[in-house]
């Protein structure tokens, strides 16, 4: 049960969190007489959304805490994860043999345990906010608004924290907290927030931008005998 819990939030979460953590070239340095420590929220935002703009495609392991407030549970997983403009991602799971797979039409979540897959159309998904920069649309700065968070305080010195409230209310998310690297405005982190008070966290590591993408990545058959759960 805690896993299905994780993995059905997992469909609206990951949305979200592969928009904001793509990578590109360096954006433009701040504009000539405001440090970056005068940055606001909002130009952090913005300047996280550069990255994103300019990327094609992003590569990197990643390690994932799923805290479930109603069991009082963590879950601690890691993999590695593939995306590609427009809406086409992979996630390999090592330590259970998890798959989360979009071809840029069709999102599946496969189950190893449960020898379950669950099937969702992208362009159905109940959660347009979050799928929008998949899809490359969508804006950062029109879906959430952002605060700046104490960097120190939050345990991420020499970068910069936000959090953002989305402007249109998710059943998925509450909130999320962006933790940015302040020479590159890449995300290094994603802390997500539920109404439940589960939290769900991605950390990312030894990312690589507009790399190929393996063949076949975006394409997934699961094994014979496995249930496909449609909405």
């Amino acid at each position: 049960m805690i896993r299905r819990t994780v993995l059905l939030g997992f469909l609206g979460l990951l949305a979200t969190t592969l928009s904001v953590t793509a990578f590109a070239d360096p954006p433009k340095p701040p504009a000539a007489g405001k440090p970056a420590a005068a940055l606001s929220a909002e130009e952090i935002a913005e300047r996280v959304q550069g990255f994103y703009d300019r990327s094609h495609t992003f590569r990197a392991g990643f390690k994932q805490q799923y805290r479930v407030h109603a069991y009082d549970k963590v879950i601690n997983s890691q993999g590695s994860v593939v995306f590609e403009k427009p809406g086409k991602m992979s996630w390999r799971y090592t330590n259970n043999g998890n798959r989360v797979v979009s071809d840029g039409k069709l999102v599946k979540i496969y189950e190893k345990e449960n020898k379950q897959m669950y099937e969702q159309p992208l362009d159905k998904s109940q959660y347009p906010a979050a799928l929008s920069f998949l899809v490359g649309g969508g804006n950062l700065k029109t879906s959430f608004k952002f605060t700046k968070r104490d960097s120190k305080q939050m345990g991420f010195e020499g970068g910069y924290v936000i959090s953002g409230d989305p402007l249109e209310a998710s059943p998925s998310y509450q909130s999320i907290i962006l933790y940015v690297d302040a020479g590159t405005y890449q995300v290094r982190r994603v802390l997500l927030l539920d109404s439940q008070g589960n939290r769900n966290r991605f950390d990312f590591l030894n990312p690589e931008i507009n790399t190929k993408s393996p063949t076949g990545e975006f394409n997934f058959t699961p094994p014979p005998g496995t249930q496909v759960i449609r909405p």
